[in-house]
């Protein structure tokens, strides 16, 4: 929840529902299989490049395949432009990606969409996201905090 509220405060609102598009480096690819699942248990619809897609698939874990940006159309920044995408979680891939990476900030900068770039932020933000919908982002006085020490 501290995440979210983190978020809420910068003024970059973290979606409660959607798509998510998820795009990770060879090397985050391991650890991306919890962060897509918690994502997919909260309802979010997942959409993800050829690597992570298939990786993704090879886990059990639905996904839509996009296209990167030298790949063709529709792509992934023509889909942020068209509002298809809530929430981006892209980790740096290198030189080779640099050029995709660049339009998708870009672009999610434009039009206003979260961007992630760490494997650890993807998953507090499912976390806070799933305890504000559960109703747990209310604003407490400190003394009930305290109240509820003893």
């Amino acid at each position: 929840l501290a995440f979210f509220k983190a978020e809420e405060a910068a003024q970059q609102l973290l979606p409660t529902d959607g798509t998510a598009l998820i795009t990770v480096s060879t090397k985050d690819r391991p650890a991306v299989t919890d962060v897509a699942k918690q994502f997919a248990e909260l309802g979010f619809k997942i959409r993800a490049t050829q690597g992570t897609h298939q990786f993704l698939a090879s886990r059990g874990i639905k996904s839509d395949l996009i296209l990167k940006m030298h790949e063709g159309r529709p792509n992934i920044v023509d889909a942020i432009k068209n509002g298809e995408i809530q929430l981006v979680i892209n980790t740096p891939s290198g030189k080779l990606s640099q050029y995709d990476d660049s339009y998708i900030r870009k672009a999610a900068i434009q039009y206003k969409v979260p961007y992630i770039t760490t494997l650890a932020a993807a998953t507090a933000a499912a976390k806070g996201i799933a305890a504000y919908r559960q109703g747990k982002s209310g604003v407490k006085a400190l003394q009930s905090y305290h109240a509820d020490i003893k």
